[in-house]
């Protein structure tokens, strides 16, 4: 028997023979509102069919769901986020911990609804589902190319389908810096006028960035705004001269410019090319840090969550010495605001960093180089760790060869199957699974330009990061070729949310998809 394909993996699936439930307009949603609002815009965007909101508030507790709806109920017990859902011919029983669970038990429940030819139906099943990882984020480069708010709210609708639940905005770079501070307005009125090639630049006004937080918390989605230093701030250099060090010139920022084109990296002069680690912050200047201040302290009150990220990649044009210490300062005063500072791997290479700063590695899925003992570093100081392996889940690798839009320094081309195929226990050495935060898949956007440059990039492998984000590692349909034939079945729903995705070779999109009806978790009952 054929079933919806859902995706990420549910923990635990039982179809039962039973007759479905059938979808309809008169169908009453009961329940806490804004739940019930989530499940009636996600069947709406599936099937175009909109239940109606019966009510405020759940039922009476003691008398169980009520007959022809689809209840809500937020019930003490089971991990945070974590849902189950009974669907019977006469009701669609929800239950959750919290209001976040409640939202992910409406993305699977639009995955269920299935078009017969008496109308949509959702099959009779009892999901028991909960996260693997407790952060499962997306990244979004503003930088290289600036992206408006409509777009970051699109790509937050697209991120939410699939119970992602952090989205990293990556503010800063070379090419430009993204959002507007009344302590520092330089940043904006001088460096965020261009993009990669010379395109249009562009920044977030600080009512712009308000609604980005917003709307993102809606769907449950925690913001984590990065500001990249003490390298990628050339940017800074245009706004406040006297804070930025001379470019280093290395041999690979010359190979970059010559295989990518744009001119060299000039002191005051706003730079739209694509080489990287020749920029520094000057380090034994106490501006820098009275700046630094001002950036993050007013970042931290306008950004509710608990993460700043702080950067620190690719500084290679900062001496070692100098970016342990600097590393060192700036992780504790973020840590000084109350903040949880994040930064990229290379940071482990410095003594001194804040006690609870999380290490994002986005190394390569074998470690090369020292990126694994440089992780480590922050599993000893007692923190832990983001996984990023750009060889895996960096969407904006190029799939195939000929694909117009991506890069491919991450060991060539990465295929769907490839970005499948990696364990996040099994990239470092001695990191094991409670070692790890979660999972990030980053969209860096120097070729992308526009939402339906991210859509050919994200979609389908997006979906990778998210079902080795949710999903348990050992679960029967953690297998290439059941998520294959799972991604097949997303087609229509993407279709139906108006995802420009690009259609794999590896997938058999127009082949019907299914459950596997005889791995355990996936059975069928009377």
């Amino acid at each position: 028997m054929s079933h919806p394909a859902l995706l990420p993996v549910p923990a635990a699936v039982s179809w039962r023979s039973t007759p479905a439930f059938a979808l309809t307009e008169t169908t009453a949603i009961t329940g806490p509102r804004d739940a019930g609002t989530a499940v009636a815009d996600a069947l709406a965007t599936r099937t175009g069919v909109r239940p109606r909101l019966a009510t405020a508030d759940p039922g009476d507790a003691a008398s169980g769901p009520a007959e022809g709806a689809i209840d809500l109920r937020v019930e003490a017990g089971g991990a945070p986020e974590s849902y189950r859902i009974r669907v019977d011919a006469d009701r669609i029983a929800v239950t959750a911990p919290d209001a976040a669970g409640l939202f992910y038990a409406a993305q699977t429940l639009a995955q269920l609804a299935t078009s017969t030819a008496d109308g949509w139906t959702i099959a009779a099943v009892d999901i028991d589902d909960a996260p693997r990882f407790g952060y499962r984020g997306v990244m979004l480069d503003v930088a290289r190319h600036f992206h408006s708010v409509a777009t970051v709210r699109a790509f937050i609708d697209r991120a939410a389908l699939l119970k992602f639940n952090h989205l990293h905005l990556h503010l800063s770079d070379d090419q430009g810096w993204r959002l507007a501070l009344r302590s520092r307005p330089e940043l904006t009125a001088h460096a965020a006028g261009t993009s990669v090639g010379g395109d249009p630049g562009g920044f977030y006004t600080q009512d712009d960035w308000a609604d980005i937080v917003a709307y993102a918390a809606a769907r449950h989605l925690t913001v984590v705004p990065e500001i990249d230093v003490p390298g990628h701030t050339h940017a800074v250099g245009l706004a406040y001269p006297a804070l930025a060090a001379d470019p280093v010139l290395s041999e690979h920022v010359l190979e970059t410019v010559a295989a990518f084109g744009g001119a060299e990296p000039t002191p005051g002069v706003a730079y739209d090319g694509m080489a990287v680690g020749f920029s520094s912050l000057k380090i034994h200047d106490e501006a820098t840090y009275a700046f630094l201040a001002d950036v993050f302290g007013e970042l931290a009150r306008l950004t509710p969550g608990p993460y700043l990220h702080v950067g620190g990649d690719e500084a290679l044009g900062t001496p070692p010495e100098d970016f342990a210490l600097f590393m060192s300062r700036v992780t504790r005063l973020v840590a000084d605001l109350g903040k949880t500072p994040i930064t990229w791997h290379e940071a482990g290479a410095a003594a001194g960093l804040a006690p609870d700063t999380i290490g994002q590695y986005w190394g390569f899925v074998t470690p090369t180089d020292g990126m694994d003992e440089k992780t480590r570093t922050f599993v000893r100081n007692g923190a832990q760790v983001i996984l990023s392996p750009a060889d895996a889940i960096y969407l904006d690798m190029k799939e195939t060869p000929d694909s117009p839009l991506g890069l491919t320094w991450a060991n060539g081309t990465t295929s769907l199957e490839r970005a499948y195929a990696w364990e996040p226990t099994a990239i470092v050495a001695g990191i094991g699974e409670g070692d790890i935060l979660g999972v990030e898949a980053p969209l860096w956007t120097e070729t992308v330009r526009d939402l339906d440059d991210i859509d050919q990039l994200a979609f389908p492998r997006i979906t990778a990061a998210a079902e080795v984000a949710w999903s348990p590692q050992h679960h029967p349909d953690r297998t290439w070729t059941s998520f294959a034939a799972r991604v097949a079945g997303q087609a229509a729903h993407w279709d139906a949310a108006g995802i420009r995705y690009h259609r794999s070779a590896q997938v058999a999109w127009d082949a019907p998809a299914s459950a596997d009806d005889s791995a355990p978790g996936a059975h069928e009952v009377a």
